[in-house]
């Protein structure tokens, strides 16, 4: 993916994103950003382990490469959305289908 130095932000041997001295990837703060409108601060509230400086170099590096990252999300969605209709009929949801609990 990226592989350029930035402060607050290593790039692993995939070439993954992750939060300096966590297990957060960048695009997980950029998700709760895109997907739940939180700001900074709100992002920092939901996850107080992490420090502003690390947010907002989490969003500057999304914002510097919006397009791949968003890409990334595009992938993720749709390999979600598959797997959802992979299992819509699965042994257990006809189960709790019969027993009520999903309708």
């Amino acid at each position: 993916m990226i592989a350029e130095p930035v402060a607050h932000i290593r790039h692993d041997a995939a070439g993954v994103a992750w939060i300096d001295a966590t297990k957060v990837k960048v695009i997980e703060v950029a998700l709760d950003h895109v997907a739940h409108g939180w700001s900074a601060e709100k992002i920092h509230r939901q996850h107080p382990h992490l420090s502003l400086a690390q947010i907002h170099a989490a969003l500057g590096h999304y914002y510097d490469h919006q397009a791949v990252f968003e890409g990334m999300m595009t992938e993720q969605l749709r390999r979600a959305d598959a797997l959802a209709t992979a299992t819509a009929d699965s042994p257990l949801r006809r189960r709790l289908r019969a027993q009520g609990v999903l309708a």
